[in-house]
């Protein structure tokens, strides 16, 4: 049941904050900036050299239970997870959901096992399918800048139970366009934080949270 309310806690949310840095502090103090311009679910990748110390002090300090208490509310998971290892060493930490670029099937069974949702990505009609079969809720659509956003209608034709969450090349122009496609969510990478990083002020990624969170809200008012 956990998993279910996790789920649906994740796609209301809508927005995810995939973040990359030089460390675990740098990605820390992104993850609060985030946090605090309305983005409530974030993935911390794998990349990041100390990764798991970062959600391991995130999902000590925010909780996905604690929607009640809006500062402390919070959806931490691990990204860029390649193997089953990694994902479980992730779990371990305090990763409330895992995604990974490609679909490994040894990922998706740990954390079925575990009962964590797993977002692999999926680039073909047959990495859904194979995913399904897996029992993935939702599939990320990565990278989501080779294809258009009618690309879900596409897929949801010979799949229509399937969720896309894409990522990679989703901004603010764009977004909308890929809400009213059929995402069930997006992720939001380098735009989120590449000008803070540029200048070291966090608050940029706040502002841009701010915008990315608004641009959301406005899409799915209209649909």
């Amino acid at each position: 049941m956990k998993k279910l309310q996790l789920l649906q806690k994740m796609t209301d949310q809508g927005v995810v904050a995939v973040l990359r840095g030089d460390s675990a502090d740098q990605v820390f103090e992104m993850a609060e900036a985030a946090i605090a311009g309305g983005i409530k679910v974030i993935e911390i990748t794998l990349t990041v050299p100390g990764a798991l110390r970062a959600i391991e002090k995130l999902s000590e300090r925010y909780s996905w239970q604690d929607e009640k208490n809006s500062e402390h509310f919070a959806i931490i998971g691990a990204g860029t997870v390649l193997e089953a290892q990694t994902a479980r060493a992730a779990i371990l930490a305090g990763a409330a959901f895992v995604v990974g670029p490609s679909l490994n099937p040894e990922t998706v069974k740990i954390c079925n096992l575990y009962r964590i949702p797993i977002l692999p990505g999926v680039m073909t009609i047959a990495d859904v399918q194979h995913a399904l079969e897996l029992g993935v809720d939702i599939v990320k659509l990565f990278p989501g800048n080779l294809y258009e956003p009618t690309i879900i209608k596409t897929l949801k034709g010979p799949m229509p139970q399937a969720n896309f969450m894409p990522t990679g090349g989703v901004s603010l122009t764009n977004l909308a366009d890929w809400i009213k496609g059929g995402a069930v969510a997006v992720g939001i990478g380098s735009d989120l934080t590449t000008e803070a990083v540029k200048t070291g002020n966090m608050d940029l990624v706040r502002q841009k949270a701010e915008q990315y969170m608004d641009a959301y809200r406005k899409a799915k008012q209209s649909l």
